[in-house]
């Protein structure tokens, strides 16, 4: 955040059109901001000023080699710089809560070091496809300004015996040496259920592997799993994390906060008010709205029109509707 001082100045330069004072007193906050290691910010802040992106480096990826699989010789996991904040998501009031609580007790963590705590670090996500899990991990790595990885679970899951453990102890290793925010999708391939007898004996060395990885892990990064079938995890698992949280179908409201946030900056020409239009997309992913507006207003761009109209998103919806009737008959 902005000295005083520095608000003062600007505001002062700007009100004054002294342009000249005004461009020194942003490049000091810039540099302010970049010696907090806020580097996301200070980019975004010197993107405002000169329209382009600073080519320092926003944080130092990751001095290891990525690790591999032994039998594919595939990544075990892909490094992202994370683009979208908290401002891109519409979660409910309770996510939301416990997100910015997870923010404040990272951003906080010396502090809590220093009364001999640490802050959250294991968290897990489960609910519906679509729901915002993924989304909600990356808007964590972009605020707390860390590299976002995700774990590709059809590299690590192997043929070999044993080979499932090693990958996922090469992950461990990696994470262990690097502060950074750490997403384990479809986490239920690996934390399964042990006493389920349709599985071999394998996927239980496997989660017994897992569950020690978690409980000696002292690392820096925030590590995050996420899963559409909770049901299919293992009891223990759940114990490991420090936080749980349930996405859910947005609701109603939440529905025409994502239209509004889809709909932000363009011009559009409906009938239907956003309350009207909310009803449409009632028992949706959040996903499927937003390929939903995309959809329509690719198709609005594409026919060279100035306005968005009804009919735009009615044929994106209809179009939608099919697209997952036809997923669910392949399954």
């Amino acid at each position: 955040m902005a000295s005083s001082k520095h608000l003062r100045q600007i505001f002062q330069f700007a009100k004054s059109g002294d342009n000249d004072s005004f461009e020194k007193v942003a490049v000091e906050i810039i540099q302010e901001e970049r010696e907090k290691q806020h580097h996301l910010l200070a980019n975004d802040l010197e993107e405002i000023l000169y329209g382009k992106v600073s080519k320092v480096i926003s944080f130092n990826l990751l001095k290891e080699d990525i690790p591999t699989d032994k039998e594919k010789s595939l990544p075990l996991l892909t490094v992202y710089t994370p683009t979208r904040s908290i401002n891109d998501i519409v979660l409910s009031s309770e996510n939301v809560f416990q997100i910015e609580r997870i923010l404040l007790e990272n951003r906080k963590s010396e502090v809590l070091k220093s009364y001999g705590l640490k802050s959250i670090d294991k968290i897990l996500f489960y609910g519906p496809p679509g729901s915002g899990k993924t989304i909600s991990a990356e808007a964590i790595a972009y605020e707390l300004e860390l590299p976002f990885v995700v774990i590709r679970i059809d590299s690590i899951v192997s043929s070999f015996l044993g080979e499932t453990s090693s990958n996922l102890r090469k992950i461990f290793d990696y994470i262990q040496k690097n502060r950074m925010v750490v997403l384990f999708d479809e986490f239920d391939s690996i934390g399964r259920e042990r006493s389920d007898t349709s599985e071999h004996g394998e996927i239980k060395r496997v989660v017994n592997a897992l569950l020690q990885m978690f409980d000696t892990y002292n690392g820096n990064s925030i590590l995050i799993a996420a899963t559409n079938h909770e049901k299919n995890l293992d009891s223990a698992v759940w114990r490991r994390f420090e936080e749980v949280l349930y996405f859910s179908l947005p609701d109603n409201n939440q529905i025409m906060k994502l239209l509004e946030m889809k709909l932000r900056g363009v011009r559009r020409n409906l009938k239907k008010e956003i309350p009207s239009l909310a009803i449409l997309f009632k028992q949706m992913s959040h996903a499927d709205i937003e390929r939903i507006i995309r959809r329509a207003i690719k198709n609005m761009i594409l026919e060279s029109r100035e306005f968005l109209e009804d009919q735009d998103i009615l044929n994106s919806i209809s179009k939608e509707k099919s697209r997952i009737k036809n997923t669910k008959l392949k399954k």
